[in-house]
C-alpha cells in the first residue's frame, strides 16, 4: 500500500502528481490502485491552493510499504508534529520505502532518516538546508535521488518524476515507460533542476561569489577547477565547495558548466561559427562533450538550437 502523508498548506501537485502516477502504473500492471492519503488529524485537509484532500489518520499504518511525505507551506509545523514524525521513522524501520516530495524533505531531516544521505530538494531551499542540516548530503541539481529506501525529490511536479522511478522499480520499466506517455510526460527528464533555477542563469550573479562568477565567465577556455575556483576565492577546496553550495544553490562545476552552456548556446544560435570552434572556446573542448550537456540541459543538442534559432530568424 501506498500512503501520501500531508498536512495543512500542504502543495497540492506534490500531492495529486504521484498519486495519478501511481494510479496508472497499477492499472497497466493490472493491479488496483492501493493508495491512502493520510494525515496528523484525519479529515479534510486542506492544501495551500484551497482545495483539500480527504485523509486518513496515521494508523493503523502497518501495511504501508511505500510513504510519499509532500511539502508546501505548512511544511515546518508538520515536521514538529510528533505523530507525523513517528510515521515517517516506523516506515523507514521496517524497511519500507520513504520518500518526499519537494519541500518534504525538511520532514525526512527532522525525523533523522537523511542524516549521512544523499537527498534532494526543491532548489530555492538549497541555502536554508544546507546551513539547517550539514549532516545531509545534499545534492541540489538532482531531480530525485535514492539513498537505499530513503528518496528525496526537488520541486513540486519532481514527484512524478520519482513515482516514475519507484513504478519502474515496482513493475518495470515497460510499465513505467507507458505510465509516463499516458502522462504525457518523458520517462526520464534530461537535466538536472539548476535548469529551472533563475539563480543559475548566471548572467548577473550576486552574493559573495559573484566576482568569481564573473571572472570565471570570461575564462571559459581555462580548466576552472574547484581547485582552481577555490584559490581565486582565497579558500581551502573543502571550504569553498560547500560555501558555493549554500550561496548558489549549486555546486562549482555545476555552476561552471552552466555558464559554459548558456556561453555555448548563445554563439551557437547567433553565428555560424563552427561547433567544433565553439566547444573549444567554451571550455568543452570536445564536441561530444559539450553535445552531452546540451541534451542534458535543454533536451536537443547544439545543432537542432542552430536550425531553429535559423528557423525562427
Amino acid at each position: 500500500m501506498i500512503g501520501v502523508l500531508v498536512f495543512p498548506d500542504f502543495q497540492l501537485l506534490d500531492a495529486a502528481g504521484p498519486i495519478s502516477a501511481f494510479e496508472i502504473a497499477a492499472r497497466f500492471a493490472g493491479l488496483p490502485p492501493s493508495i491512502r492519503v493520510l494525515a496528523a488529524t484525519p479529515g479534510p485537509v486542506r492544501s495551500s491552493s484551497g482545495v483539500e484532500m480527504l485523509a486518513r489518520g496515521l494508523r493503523p499504518s502497518a501495511g504501508i510499504t511505500t510513504l510519499v511525505v509532500a511539502g508546501g507551506e505548512g511544511e515546518r509545523q508538520a515536521a514538529t508534529c510528533a505523530r507525523t514524525l513517528g510515521l515517517v521513522r516506523s516506515v523507514a524501520k521496517r524497511g519500507g520505502r520513504v520518500a518526499s516530495v519537494c519541500s518534504g524533505a525538511y520532514i525526512l531531516a527532522e525525523a533523522g532518516l537523511l542524516d549521512g544521505r544523499r537527498a534532494t530538494t526543491h532548489w530555492q531551499r538549497t541555502r536554508h538546508f544546507v546551513k539547517a542540516y550539514p549532516k545531509i548530503k545534499l545534492e541540489p541539481d538532482q531531480i530525485f535521488v535514492r539513498d537505499g529506501n530513503i528518496w528525496s525529490s526537488a520541486g513540486i511536479s519532481a514527484g512524478i518524476d520519482l513515482a516514475l522511478a519507484m513504478a519502474a522499480d515496482d513493475f518495470g520499466e515497460e510499465i513505467a515507460q507507458q505510465t509516463a506517455r499516458q502522462l504525457v510526460l518523458y520517462h526520464r527528464r534530461s537535466g538536472g533542476q539548476s535548469q529551472f533555477s533563475s539563480l543559475l542563469e548566471l548572467k548577473a550573479p550576486a552574493g559573495r561569489f559573484a566576482p568569481l562568477l564573473a571572472w570565471a565567465r570570461e575564462h571559459l577556455d581555462a580548466p576552472l577547477t574547484v581547485e582552481d575556483m577555490a584559490e581565486r576565492a582565497g579558500m581551502s577546496s573543502r571550504h569553498f565547495a560547500r560555501a558555493f553550495i549554500a550561496e548558489t544553490g549549486t555546486t562549482p562545476s555545476k555552476a561552471v558548466e552552466r555558464l559554459r552552456i548558456e556561453v555555448a548556446r548563445q554563439r551557437v544560435q547567433s553565428s555560424s561559427e563552427a561547433i567544433e570552434r565553439v566547444a573549444e572556446a567554451t571550455g568543452f573542448r570536445d564536441p561530444e562533450r559539450m553535445r552531452r550537456a546540451f541534451i542534458r540541459a535543454f533536451g536537443q543538442p547544439p545543432q537542432s538550437l542552430r536550425r531553429a534559432a535559423r528557423a525562427a530568424g
